[in-house]
């Protein structure tokens, strides 16, 4: 057996043959399918992008579960439990993280999972015969978006990170690919793949049947959000250029909805799991089979207060249900229809809990099985998105209209009034916060916050931030640990040692 090597270019490496393993075991696996035997039919090509699909599901990568690294590491949910599996839930949100963090290296790992199926595919699939080059092309589009999506997890997260857009078939290759790119370049691939996949013929929008794969309105949305990020991050102030290229493709993704006003869409509806198919507020999501104990979706078992009754669940919970900061519960607006669904007290743990995500039905049973898809990107974000372009561009005028957009659906008095008001004006100052305020009550536990946080502050803007926080409103997560180095997460350790030099450590840690 050759070296053991636990990358996540090795992952990529084995992906060729079996999907992803943390070893990087011998060339010629007997146990192994060969790529070529694997890939002959359009049918083939489905089941593999399929498979690229059902990555995404893990908790380590962007599934229902992936709260460590985006919620918990932000300011809204603490993880208070110190002591379980070793503290390294807890080194996510006390911002004491490690290199050596075996939750890190698995979010990693996971993160390259879909890359590599994806480079797989992409490799064999001119070489298969299809009925329709129209689904060939679609095919090719699907999966480039999705390694730019995965791309875009890993850069805002990591910063520099190794770029592979090949099938990898050697461990010489493996080798030589493995080193960080800079994050300009990562980006560079990312807008790439983006473009590639608008023009690849996808609908703008897929029919109840096909829901959970990628649209024109999700390209969309991404590459305006891409653009948006690359404005805020990439240099010392935001780039005009980037700015109205994410107005461009966000107002492409608003142009492409197919409702008349977000107001006439209720706010419950968005998250009712008997319309989750047919709400076109939704633009992408991760879909859940209700009932099914193997890929139902276990948001509203794992959310269940005890002494709630079946309120969100039937599941007969012994817990106190999600738990979040005492800091977010603060900016809850008493009469927002958004803090009465997302949020519930319960008189028995004496505590609010997460109530946002419910399936009580029949179907979903005691055993808690239910039917919540989750949502990656829905028309709320991207309009929010529009507000803060705007407000880079001083359009303040426009910034304003897509802010009360939000808030007139949320029955909130809209900005120009709130400015009025001491409490808010004092609490948000400016145009800046107040969108941030609105993104995170309208998106609350749907794991934007981190990345909002990351694309709103420089890091020593982000210091600020959270040290002019409340310590109370943070249990025991020690805000005084919060750091430049916090902005990215250390690469894991496993990653680090394979080539000290050209897999650098971010500085820090």
């Amino acid at each position: 057996m050759n070296k053991i090597i636990k990358t996540g270019i090795a992952c990529l490496m084995f992906a060729v043959a079996t999907g992803c393993s943390k070893t990087f075991v011998e060339q010629a696996n007997p146990n192994a399918v060969p790529v070529d035997a694997a890939y002959k039919t359009e049918t083939d090509i489905t089941t593999g992008v399929y498979g690229v699909y059902q990555a995404l599901r893990s908790s380590n990568c962007v599934g229902e579960g992936a709260s460590l690294w985006t919620d918990d590491r932000a300011d809204d949910i603490n993880t208070t439990d110190n002591q379980s599996n070793n503290g390294e839930p807890f080194q996510f949100t006390a911002f004491s993280l490690v290199p050596s963090n075996s939750y890190l290296q698995s979010h990693w790992s996971a993160l390259y999972v879909p890359i590599a199926r994806a480079n797989l595919i992409l490799s064999v699939i001119q070489d298969i015969p299809f009925a329709n080059e129209a689904t060939r092309a679609q095919n090719i589009g699907e999966l480039k978006f999705l390694r730019a999506f995965l791309y875009f997890q890993l850069v805002r997260e990591f910063g520099d990170v190794p770029l592979v857009t090949e099938r990898l078939t050697s461990a010489d290759q493996a080798a030589a690919l493995t080193f960080r790119a800079k994050k300009e370049l990562v980006y560079d691939q990312i807008v790439k793949d983006l473009k590639d996949a608008l023009a690849s013929g996808l609908p703008v929008v897929h029919n109840a049947a096909n829901k959970g794969r990628v649209s024109l309105q999700a390209v969309n949305a991404t590459l305006g959000k891409v653009y948006l990020t690359m404005a805020t991050t990439l240099s010392t102030t935001p780039s005009a250029e980037y700015l109205n290229q994410a107005k461009t493709y966000l107002l492409a993704c608003y142009n492409q909805k197919t409702f008349n006003n977000l107001s006439d869409i209720p706010y419950t509806d968005v998250f009712d799991v008997n319309k989750k198919a047919t709400n076109p507020e939704i633009i992408w999501q991760i879909v859940y089979k209700q009932g099914d104990p193997n890929y139902s979706s276990s948001l509203a078992r794992s959310n269940q207060a005890k002494g709630d009754g079946s309120y969100i669940s039937q599941f007969p919970s012994q817990g106190a249900g999600a738990l979040f900061t005492k800091d977010l519960l603060n900016e809850f607006e008493a009469g927002d229809v958004r803090t009465n669904f997302s949020i519930r007290f319960v008189t028995a743990n004496n505590g609010y809990y997460i109530s946002k995500f419910r399936d009580n039905s029949a179907t979903a049973g005691t055993l808690g099985y239910g039917g919540n898809d989750w949502i990656l990107i829905r028309y709320a974000d991207v309009i929010l998105n529009l507000a803060e372009v705007s407000m880079y561009l001083n359009e303040t005028a426009n910034a304003v209209l897509y802010l009360d957009m939000v808030r007139a659906r949320a029955s909130r008095p809209l900005y120009a009034v709130m400015m009025t008001d001491l409490s808010y004006a004092t609490k948000y100052p400016t145009l800046k916060l107040a969108i941030l305020h609105e993104r995170r009550i309208e998106l609350a536990f749907e794991h934007h916050r981190w990345h909002d946080l990351t694309r709103f502050f420089k890091p020593d803007e982000l210091v600020t931030f959270f040290k002019s926080k409340s310590q109370a409103n943070y249990d025991n997560s020690p805000l005084n640990n919060f750091a430049t180095k916090d902005y990215y997460f250390p690469i894991p350790y496993n990653e680090f040692k394979l080539d000290p030099v050209k897999m650098y450590q971010n500085p820090g840690y």
